[in-house]
This record gives structure tokens, C-alpha cells and sequence, in this order.
């Protein structure tokens, strides 16, 4: 079953313990972002201590219900332009907003989730993939019908062999 609009966003709002996504492109090309990116990429840059839309409130409340969200982006070096607007007008405010991010760099090592889709798994319970093109323009959402307990173990090892994404970037950034 694909999934689109309202059936993808209530995705977001009935999980009960945790929504939890693995990244795994340098960049995304998404029509939403190319005003942002093409201001980023001019040198524009946000406060990520005052970023409040939807997306942050509703990581505020999540984490005030006790519920929580979180990602691993595996990358390599350098990071691409995509990479640093996500990390600066994406990850930095997400991340002050309570999601549990952190990053997965396989500069000059093997990658553990070499050939492993992006999805996100919900509960335990349901896993979506996201599908995209090599280039990071998305396909669609899919759920998956099988069994998950290898997307289980994807994530146990992505959050075995990432650091926190605030970690990661203070080394960037010395």
C-alpha cells in the first residue's frame, strides 16, 4: 500500500512509543526545500534555538506525551551541500526540539547498511519505505507487508555504530 497526504501524517500522530527513521542519501530533492536551499546556499541562515513550525511543536508535544522520534543519517565526507543545509536548517533545530538524531559516518569504513533501504518503522509494528531516486528525488511511500525484524535490527545497528548528531557536528566544527 502506498502512502500519501493524510494516511502519511497520521502516521505521526497515532504512533504510540516511537517513530524512527534511517536516512541513507547524500542529498533529497524535495520541491518543498528548493526556496530554502537556494536561500542557504546564498548564505542565509536561521536561528535554530527560534524555529517553530509544525514540525517542531509537534516534536515538542511527542516528547511531553512521552512518545519520541528519531533518525540515523549515514554519510560520508565531505558532507554535500545538501548535507550541511539539512545538519543547519533541519537537524539543529529538530534536534533542540527533541528529536533523537545521530549520524552514521562511513568516511573510509564499511558500511554496516551498505544496500539497506531509507524507511521508518513505527512501534515496532509497521515499517514504510521510502523510496527514491538515485539522485534523492522521492518515488513514493510504501508500506512494507513482511516481516520486520530485520528493520529491527537495521536500526539496533545504526544506533550501535552513529554518534549523536550534536557530537558529530562539534567535531565538524573544531
Amino acid at each position: 500500500m502506498l502512502l500519501a497526504g493524510d494516511a502519511w501524517s497520521a502516521r505521526f500522530e497515532r504512533f504510540r512509543q516511537e517513530a524512527w527513521r534511517l536516512e541513507t542519501l547524500p542529498q533529497y530533492l524535495m520541491p518543498q526545500e528548493e526556496e530554502e536551499f537556494a536561500a542557504f546556499s546564498r548564505g542565509t541562515r536561521i536561528d535554530p534555538r527560534t524555529v517553530s513550525n509544525e514540525y517542531t511543536e509537534r516534536l515538542r508535544r511527542q516528547v511531553t506525551e512521552g512518545r519520541s522520534q528519531g533518525r540515523v543519517h549515514i554519510v560520508t565526507r565531505p558532507l554535500s551541500a545538501y548535507l550541511r543545509f539539512e545538519f543547519s536548517q533541519y537537524y539543529r533545530p529538530h534536534s533542540i526540539a527533541g528529536e533523537r538524531i545521530r549520524i552514521l559516518d562511513v568516511t573510509g569504513k564499511t558500511n554496516p547498511l551498505h544496500g539497506v533501504p531509507d524507511f521508518w518503522i513505527f512501534d515496532n509494528a509497521e515499517v514504510v519505505l521510502m523510496n527514491y531516486h538515485p539522485d534523492g528525488r522521492q518515488i513514493d511511500r510504501e508500506v512494507y507487508e513482511g516481516d520486520i525484524a530485520r528493520f529491527i535490527r537495521y536500526r539496533r545497528i545504526a544506533i550501535a555504530e552513529s554518534v549523536p548528531f550534536e557530537e558529530y557536528v562539534e567535531d565538524l566544527d573544531a
